[in-house]
């Protein structure tokens, strides 16, 4: 109790509310309202969504319903269609760096739960987080999202310190140069301090709007317990100035259809509160098994393939300017048609047990140290060489958070497709440094021809000299080229 003590006034506060903004009975009225949406309703939205403007929840509720082929064909095709105006034909690349096992939480479908004894309870030393980081640097990793268990031995201090020490690990052709973060809720104080040390995305999933569900899920008595602790951590983030914010759903604990309205819900609050700034990215991993953890293994409310197909098009549909994250518990074949309907970044060579780069060079191979198991277990060499036979370049690219294109700013140039005009080039860019220090023969082979391919469409254009004249710099030595 000593753990949640710290919290008990901003509890009281929340709890005090007379509702939040995930009303139950209205997402319901509107999925139940539009089970049989028209071909002509469902292009009625389709034509909105070609503005590149967030839809509202009713016409989000018309693509949810559609099960028209015909039409949910459209929806694929304007989704990555929207996010090639947005993003360009750009893939971002991360790799997660699981920092703890410790947790104070008991939560039903996770396998790092407290109550879970066929899991191997750690927690990195600075020296260990040293050693992981290094192995991802030498493997080509520039971005990586840290993870944290939500324990007294995880608690800001020593997260501030891991960040410093992921940042201060150099080799002689790289480093992480954006570490996102995914943790536990925070306090507006303790947000402060982790700006301070430079991080990049705040991540804090939900896990489910469903209120019920959420409770059944978290066990009262502890801090993941707290509904609405959890639901408003995005406003005490941005008013610490911590203003990229990621959004997620654990695909799997209530239906899929409610979930994704509860995202949307979510993104309508943040934007309406916070002049635009609605999320930075939105994940939706799906429930996969996990050592001791029953509940994993048959999920009530579990996912198809199609349907997971169809709700990665419908967010990108509905939330167009927003990066779009695929996670390593995909398989393979899953990751690769995903990529098609407005995917925007995906995790590889992803080792989730901690201390797990260092003991293994693949995923699932120590399943006592893991949260749950991975889909897609291929090199990170291997993925890019096939994001480029996909005809998509792979990018490693931190610009924006470093040239303060983030929160209110990023948003402008999201939403007016400018971004992109970002995006490519710096794809360029850091993938060249990746073909030169990383890549594999046949991997360069090919990465080359994908650069190339991908130079020749500026040709014309103000930046095309400017492009050029950087690759040379790459070429002659230097690093961290960026628009």
């Amino acid at each position: 109790m000593n753990f949640l003590k710290k919290y008990e006034k901003e509890f009281e506060a929340l709890d005090k509310l007379e509702h939040d903004f995930i009303d139950e009975d209205k997402i319901w009225a509107q999925l139940h309202k539009w089970e049989n949406p028209s071909q002509e309703d469902v292009r009625r939205v389709l034509k909105k969504a070609e503005g590149c403007v967030r839809l509202e929840p009713e016409e989000t509720a018309i693509l949810i319903q559609n099960q028209d082929p015909t039409t949910i064909q459209e929806m694929y095709d304007l989704a990555h269609q929207l996010k090639e105006e947005v993003y360009g034909d750009r893939i971002v690349f991360f790799a997660p760096l699981y920092i703890s096992s410790m947790c104070a939480n008991n939560c039903t479908y996770c396998g790092f739960r407290s109550s879970n004894k066929a899991v191997e309870r750690k927690t990195l030393s600075l020296e260990e987080i040293e050693q992981e980081v290094r192995i991802m640097i030498e493997e080509g990793q520039k971005r990586t999202v840290l993870v944290y268990g939500e324990s007294p031995t995880t608690e800001i201090d020593y997260m501030c310190e891991t960040i410093k020490k992921v940042y201060s690990v150099k080799s002689e052709h790289g480093e992480i140069r954006r570490a996102n973060i995914n943790c536990a809720p925070l306090t507006v104080e303790e947000l402060k301090k982790i700006k301070e040390v430079g991080i990049g995305t705040f991540q804090v999933f939900q896990e489910t709007y469903h209120h019920e569900t959420y409770r059944r899920m978290h066990p009262a008595g502890t801090i993941k317990g707290h509904y609405r602790w959890r639901l408003y951590c995005m406003d005490r983030a941005q008013e610490a100035g911590v203003d990229d914010n990621g959004l997620g759903v654990l695909f799997g604990l209530y239906d899929w259809r409610f979930e994704v309205m509860g995202l949307m819900y979510h993104t309508i609050h943040l934007e309406g509160t916070f002049n635009g700034v609605g999320p930075h990215t939105i994940s939706f991993p799906r429930i996969t098994p996990a050592t001791g953890t029953p509940f994993t293994e048959h999920p009530e409310y579990a996912v198809s393939d199609d349907d997971f197909k169809k709700l990665v098009a419908i967010l990108r549909l509905s939330v167009p300017y927003t990066g779009l994250i695929c996670t390593a518990r995909e398989p393979e074949k899953v990751r690769r048609e995903v990529l098609k309907f407005g995917v925007s970044q995906m995790d590889a060579g992803t080792r989730i047990g901690v201390g797990a780069y260092a003991k293994s060079k693949i995923a699932n191979s120590l399943p006592d140290k893991e949260q749950f198991s991975i889909g897609d277990t291929r090199s990170l060499d291997d993925e890019i060489r096939e994001i480029c036979e996909m005809g998509f370049i792979p990018s490693f690219c931190t610009a924006c958070y470093r040239a303060g294109r983030t929160g209110e700013e990023f948003m402008k140039v999201a939403k007016s497709k400018f971004v992109h005009n970002f995006c490519v080039p710096n794809a360029i860019f850091t993938f060249k440094e990746y073909l030169l220090d990383y890549a594999s023969p046949q991997t360069k082979l090919k990465g080359e021809e994908t650069l190339k391919q991908h130079i020749e469409r500026f040709k014309g254009e103000k930046v095309y000299d400017s492009i050029l004249e950087k690759i040379k710099r790459i070429e002659n030595g230097q690093r961290d080229v960026r628009l």
